[in-house]
C-alpha cells in the first residue's frame, strides 16, 4: 500500500532500490558513480582527479550537531579513498528555542570540526523553520581522490579479510547517553559514566577518515561507513553492492562495554544500532595483517572479523562452529528510544 506510514529511519530496502532503479538514472557521462545501493558517495570525473560528493543530514542527535554533520559526511568521502576538501550545510532551526546563541555555537562547531579536518566551508543555507521540534542541519561535503585510488563499496570479492576499525556502536553509545542522560541518571547511572559514554562522539570518535585513508594507502578492495541499522546492515550493504555473500564471526567483533550496558538498558540489538565511528574493509588477505599493524601505530584498534564468500553463501554470522542467518535492517534500533 502506497499510502502505509513508512517508520522511523532510513526508507526500507525495497523501497529505496525501486526508487534508484526508477529515477537515479545516469546520464551525464561524467558521473562515474551516480545514485547506486551502498554507495554513499558520488564520482565525477574532473581533468585531473576525481571530484566525490556526500550529503547527509543530522537527525537523531541535537548536542554538537554541528559537530556530527561535518564528520558524518566526511567519513564517506575518505570511504572513497578521498581527502575531504570542502563543506556546505543547510541548518534548519525549531520555531520554539531558535536563539542566537543556538546559531552560533552550531556555527562554531561546524568550524571547528572543519578545521580538525583540514575543510573549508565554502556555503550553505540557515533558518528557521515551521513544524520542527530540534534543530536538523544536513551537510555536502566535497573532496578529491586521484583516478588511481578510488575506492568503491561495490569492489569486494571472494576471498577478501573483513576487517572493522575501533568497535560496534560508537555513535549510538553517544546519543543514548546524550538524549537519555536525566532518565539514566534516574535508573542510578553516574554522571561521570555517562560523560564518557557522551564522549564517545570524540573518544573513540565518530570519525574514520584516518581510519579510511590509512586502509587505502595499503590497499583495499572495499570501504563502507555503517550508520544507520549499524554494523548488520552495512555488512548487508557491502554484500548487495558486490554481489558477494559475507561470513563473520560473532568472537571477533569487538563490542565496546559502554555500548553494550547501554544497548542492554534499551533493549536494543548492537548489532542494528548506530554506529558511525566504525570503519568496515574488504582487503586482499595479503593486505590484512598490513593495514591492522598501520593502523594500531597510529593508535586505532581492529580486528579481522571475518571474510568475502560467493554470492551464494549469503550473509551469515557464526561462533564456535555454529552459524546463521545474519538479521539486518534499514531501521536502526537507536529509533526505539525516540518512541
Amino acid at each position: 500500500m502506497k499510502d502505509k506510514p513508512l517508520p522511523l529511519g532510513k526508507l526500507p530496502y525495497a523501497l529505496l532500490g525501486d526508487m534508484l532503479d526508477r529515477f537515479g538514472a545516469r546520464t551525464d557521462p561524467r558521473v562515474v558513480m551516480g545514485p547506486r545501493f551502498g554507495e554513499d558517495a558520488a564520482v565525477i570525473e574532473m581533468p585531473d582527479c576525481y571530484l566525490v560528493t556526500k550529503t547527509d543530514p543530522v537527525t537523531f542527535a541535537t548536542e554538537d550537531i554541528g559537530w556530527y554533520a561535518v564528520n558524518v559526511n566526511a567519513n564517506d568521502i575518505a570511504t572513497r579513498g578521498a581527502s575531504p576538501k570542502w563543506f556546505m550545510a543547510t541548518v534548519l532551526l525549531p520555531e520554539s528555542g531558535a536563539t542566537e546563541s543556538l546559531v552560533e555555537s552550531i556555527f562554531s562547531q561546524i568550524r571547528r570540526a572543519c578545521d580538525d579536518l583540514n575543510v573549508t566551508v565554502v556555503g550553505g543555507h540557515t533558518e528557521v523553520t515551521h513544524g520542527l521540534d530540534r534543530p536538523i542541519v544536513s551537510g555536502c561535503m566535497l573532496g578529491e581522490v586521484a583516478k588511481d585510488g578510488l575506492v568503491t563499496t561495490s569492489g569486494a570479492k571472494p576471498g577478501d579479510a573483513v576487517i572493522l576499525t575501533k568497535g560496534i556502536v560508537i555513535e549510538g553509545t553517544a546519543i543514548i547517553a546524550r538524549e537519555k542522560k536525566a532518565e539514566l541518571c534516574r535508573l542510578g547511572y553516574g554522571e561521570d559514566y555517562l560523560k564518557i559514554c557522551a564522549d564517545f562522539l570524540y573518544t573513540p570518535g565518530i570519525s574514520v577518515v584516518k581510519d579510511a585513508l590509512i586502509a587505502a594507502d595499503v590497499g583495499v578492495s572495499a570501504m563502507h561507513d555503517p550508520t544507520e541499522g549499524g554494523l548488520a546492515a552495512g555488512l548487508y550493504e557491502i554484500a548487495e553492492a558486490s554481489g558477494v555473500g559475507i561470513h563473520v564471526d560473532r568472537r571477533n567483533i569487538p563490542l565496546l562495554m559502554e555500548a553494550e550496558i547501554l544497548c542492554g538498558e534499551y533493549g536494543l540489538d548492537p548489532m542494528g544500532t548506530l554506529t558511525s565511528g566504525t570503519l568496515l574493509i574488504a582487503a586482499p588477505p595479503e593486505n590484512a595483517d598490513s593495514i591492522g599493524e598501520r593502523l594500531n601505530t597510529a593508535g586505532i584498534r581492529s580486528a579481522v572479523i571475518g571474510e568475502v564468500r560467493d554470492r551464494d553463501y549469503g550473509l551469515k554470522i557464526g561462533a564456535g562452529g555454529r552459524e546463521t542467518e545474519l538479521a539486518f535492517s534499514s531501521r536502526d534500533e537507536i529509533t526505539r528510544i525516540f518512541e
